[in-house]
């Protein structure tokens, strides 16, 4: 029986959820999330876990935020003086804003902090910082 690895292109379904059980995403009812192992796309941790892995296995796995979409990182987080905000954008805690970054690609942020003078502005990923539970199963490998 053959098994992933490194450079197979395999098919997965997933469901991916946080350790309190809520789900961010899923492969339920969807096409299998294809992708090519070890080829970088993939948080690490997700990747190493299919590794090894035979079609029509499933498994469930733990990754550590170090794996999966990093710490928080507080250079992530950006000021921006009030005057600078575009008159038709009234920021509010929690709204989801995107800016450019310094190569002009367009960056998602949230609203973490807002006042009379600045809105602060956080650039990390949603799930940095988190440790994350996924349930795998193998479907192909082509």
């Amino acid at each position: 029986m053959s098994v992933a690895t490194k450079g197979n292109t395999v098919k997965v379904h997933y469901t991916g959820k946080l350790q309190d059980g809520t789900v961010f995403d899923s492969s339920e009812n969807r096409e299998p999330l294809e992708f090519t192992l070890g080829d970088g796309n993939m948080i690490k941790g997700f990747d190493s876990a299919v590794h090894g892995m035979a079609v029509g296995e499933d498994k469930s796995v733990t990754i550590p935020s170090a794996e999966a979409y990093g710490e928080k990182r507080d250079e992530m987080m950006v000021d921006i003086p009030r005057t600078q905000v575009p008159a038709d954008i009234n920021p509010e805690i929690g709204m989801d804003l995107s800016i450019q970054n310094q190569n002009g690609q367009p960056m998602p942020v949230k609203v973490v902090h807002v006042d009379e003078e600045k809105i602060t502005l956080d650039a990390n990923h949603p799930l940095a910082g988190k440790d994350l539970v996924f349930d795998i199963k193998l479907v192909e490998i082509a």
